[in-house]
């Protein structure tokens, strides 16, 4: 594989792996293997549609705004120092969206994906204040945590889905590294700080 084609499928990579999925990502998993499944499609619709609103929509237009407003290109905006505001702005987004769920009387589990995924954003958040960290990565490691965290919740086998999670983090923290966006320790640390990040949160918040 040529050099340029190798940096087109990391930089597709890199942009089909958003880390804004995690939550849409972690409801389908739900709707699959809990008791969610007995759902009706109408609800099941629902749900998926506000939370990727909040989680995804919202926060990916907002921050487009103001890198727009600030005259900053992608590569600019994913300096360390420059990343403390999309970082504030996905934080509230997702802060609402844990809201309209917990007062909506949404099923808990579902507002346990949110707030893993929240938990994740504020640690990063924390994390890139000293160091930069993969955000991608660190989406990937909390799907994989909490595929682990809801197996042990409603006694199902992840094997054969945990290790499609694992080669896909595999791919995507490699294309990070070949786009020269993050070194090998901040794409590891960020699949096991969203690993941790969500088994915890699953299972004890």
């Amino acid at each position: 594989m040529k050099e340029k084609d190798i940096v087109m499928t990391a930089k597709v990579l890199s942009a089909v792996f958003n880390p804004f999925f995690l939550p849409v990502v972690g409801l389908l998993a739900l709707f699959i293997f809990s008791y969610l499944s007995l759902l009706p499609w109408a609800a099941k619709l629902y749900i998926l549609v506000l939370v990727a609103t909040f989680t995804i929509l919202l926060p990916t237009t907002l921050i487009r705004i103001f890198r727009r407003w600030r005259g900053w290109s992608k590569e600019d905006a994913s300096v360390r120092e420059r990343r403390i505001v999309p970082y504030i702005i996905t934080i509230i987004c997702y802060l609402l969206c844990y809201h309209i769920i917990t007062t909506n009387h949404i099923p808990y589990t579902i507002g346990s994906i949110v707030m893993a995924s929240l938990i994740i954003h504020v640690v990063c958040a924390i994390v890139n204040h000293w160091w930069k960290i993969s955000t991608r990565t660190a989406a990937i490691g909390g799907v994989a945590g909490a595929l682990m965290a809801f197996a042990e919740i409603f006694s199902f086998n992840p094997l054969w889905w945990l290790s499609i999670i694992i080669i896909l983090a595999g791919m995507v923290g490699t294309s990070r590294i070949i786009l020269g966006q993050h070194t090998l320790a901040q794409v590891v640390t960020g699949f096991l700080l969203g690993m941790t990040c969500a088994i915890l949160s699953v299972l004890f918040i």
